[in-house]
């Protein structure tokens, strides 16, 4: 199995503990290529440091990107909040680059999480 990128929604506020927390539970020990989220959050404290916590990179994208992607599960309240229906699972199909969803959104502890697998070049 291939790395995974795990698209996050959160609050604004909340600590890099929780978050980590919520990922592992999510993902497991699976090896997570980056957190992908929208760029207001991605900027937080608790999501750069639940990145470094979890040793990867955080990829930020505005809400118009995100508002592009096609979502299982849209959001009406997402998008009076943020501007785009979904953060979570639009995040992690961008940063996957066309990888599958394999785990849709879901709220754990207030933290909506999605995850989808990185396609890789197979002739790499």
């Amino acid at each position: 199995m291939g790395e995974v990128v795990v698209g996050l929604g959160v609050r604004p506020g909340t600590n890099a503990e929780r978050i980590v927390r919520v990922v592992r539970e999510v993902v497991g020990e699976r090896a997570i290529e980056c957190l992908a989220t929208i760029d207001r959050r991605a900027v937080e404290a608790g999501v750069q440091g639940a990145a470094v916590e979890l040793a990867v990179r955080v990829q930020a994208f505005s809400a118009t990107e995100l508002a592009e992607v096609t979502v299982p599960k849209p959001d009406s309240r997402t998008t009076a909040a943020v501007g785009t229906p979904s953060v979570a699972e639009a995040a992690a199909l961008l940063a996957s680059a066309g990888g599958p969803l394999i785990v849709p959104k879901c709220v754990v502890d207030g933290v909506v999480v999605a995850v989808a697998e990185r396609v890789r070049d197979p002739r790499l």
